[in-house]
């Protein structure tokens, strides 16, 4: 691999400056007002395939936003390897928090970036994570240095729950034949502390709608007369966690897998510090399920979180009215065993139970997603040590990451391979968040570290 690094060295400015142009597409795949926007993307990452040498390769329609899918079979008798990834991102709201235009890159030095990071939406979710595989296969290809078959599934729905993404894969199971999935729309511990994820936390997401009167009400002449919608909303939603951070649906807890002492004990190897997790947060303390650490309340317990409520006026000035409706979004992150349909119906009843009287209560179920494990005895995951090992020039940590990606558990269903998930960015990067962004170490490691997997799971396969 040694041409191949020399390539990525001699041409990591135009990866970098062709990332930027990427970054430049504002793909916001939630909002219809970017359709256009977001199939320019699929385009342009068509493009950035076929300039490589990628073959076949389609921007392949669904009911929603397209799939960018290509392929370089060098030899059907050896391994193929399947690059997943999206091209789509979050909306950029609230824009007055970001530092600089969402959609104009900036390169800018952080203290955990010294050298300069990448401030764009989607800069490490996922298009800078995504395009180092585009990055590190046009080097192996440039130098000769390709060990195996390649294919490419790079999506535009991952960020409003892949909603077709299902469909395609049925579809396309035999387009799709690989030997193992590859992912970077994870993280590492730290720029000095390369990890492996090795674990996923299932979702369930709902929308609930709280009604009273049937029309918004003055405050003066109907308050204290009838029940407030908002207020009831927030009294159910204040219930739903116990003084101890437990979660109070009723059975919620039934099939979650316990982790063994072992395994915690394990997982608390890996460097963490509860004051620099603090500071940068800028809170005072930590909260969670009483019990667990703060990494194991974020990899290995479930939780429930609103992410967003309203109702009522909230324009300028005053309005004395009690609002006929308030309504809230709520995310649940499952551990195995969680069934995401089975919890949903848990919260729908548990919710409809502890409306007050007064208040009618609507559920509606959004997208969710079932856990997802890794083996550490498998090749897949032996090559990716490996490869962190060529790079950094030490052992990557397995880890549970708090996160979900439901189409992980899907591939294992639908096509029957596991999926390893080597990313590269950082807690603090700040995604989903205003001021988004990516490092240049990150973005450079990560196309170095790739070529090494490819080259460590052929010889592996061998054995």
């Amino acid at each position: 691999m040694q041409k191949t690094q020399e390539y990525l060295q001699q041409n990591f400015d135009r990866f970098t400056n062709e990332l930027l142009d990427l970054l430049r597409i504002p793909s916001v795949s939630a909002d219809p007002n970017y359709q256009k926007e977001v199939f320019r993307c699929a385009e342009s990452v068509a493009m950035h395939l076929e300039k490589i040498g990628i073959e076949d390769v389609e921007i392949i329609a669904t009911n929603g936003h397209p799939i960018v899918f290509g392929q370089k079979i060098i030899n059907p008798d050896l391994p193929t390897i399947l690059v997943y990834g999206h091209y789509d991102v979050q909306p950029a709201d609230p824009l007055d928090l970001w530092h600089s235009p969402p959609f104009e890159p900036l390169i800018k030095p952080t203290e955990i970036h010294p050298e300069g990071a990448i401030f764009a939406r989607g800069a490490c979710d996922d298009k800078g994570q995504f395009f180092m595989h585009v990055k590190a296969v046009e080097s192996m290809l440039s130098c000769g240095e390709l060990p195996c078959n390649v294919k490419f599934m790079i999506e535009g729905e991952e960020e409003i729950g892949s909603e077709n993404l299902g469909v395609f894969v049925k579809k396309h199971q035999s387009k799709l034949a690989a030997d193992i999935i590859l992912v970077s729309d994870t993280g590492m511990l730290a720029n000095d502390v390369p990890s492996v994820t090795t674990g996923l936390r299932g979702l369930s997401y709902v929308e609930v709608e709280v009604t009273g009167p049937n029309r918004d009400l003055h405050s003066g002449l109907y308050g204290g007369c009838v029940k407030n919608p908002i207020n009831a909303l927030c009294e159910m939603i204040a219930s739903l966690h116990d003084d101890q951070g437990k979660i109070t649906v009723d059975g919620f807890y039934d099939s979650v897998l316990e982790i063994s002492r072992a395994d915690r004990d394990a997982m608390a190897k890996a460097p963490f510090s509860e004051e620099a997790y603090k500071k940068s947060l800028d809170i005072d303390t930590t909260f969670g399920e009483a019990g667990y650490t703060t990494p194991e309340r974020g990899a290995i317990r479930p939780t429930l979180d609103v992410n967003g409520i309203w109702g009522g006026y909230t324009g300028e000035g005053a309005k004395t009215v009690i609002a006929s409706q308030a309504f809230a979004k709520i995310s649940m992150r499952l551990v195995p065993n969680q069934d995401p349909e089975e919890i949903t119906q848990l919260f729908q009843q548990h919710f409809e139970k502890i409306a007050p009287v007064g208040v009618c209560v609507k559920v509606t179920p959004h997208h969710g997603g079932q856990p997802a494990v890794t083996p550490l005895d498998s090749i897949g995951y032996k090559a990716a040590t490996m490869a962190y090992q060529d790079t950094f020039g030490k052992m990557a940590i397995p880890v549970r990451s708090g996160g979900s990606i439901p189409i992980i558990a899907m591939f294992e269903q639908e096509l029957g391979l596991k999926t390893i998930l080597m990313g590269f960015g950082l807690d603090s990067d700040a995604i989903h968040s205003p001021n988004e962004h990516y490092g240049l170490f990150n973005y450079r490691i990560g196309i170095k570290t790739i070529p090494y997997f490819y080259k460590h799971f052929v010889e592996l396969s061998k054995s």
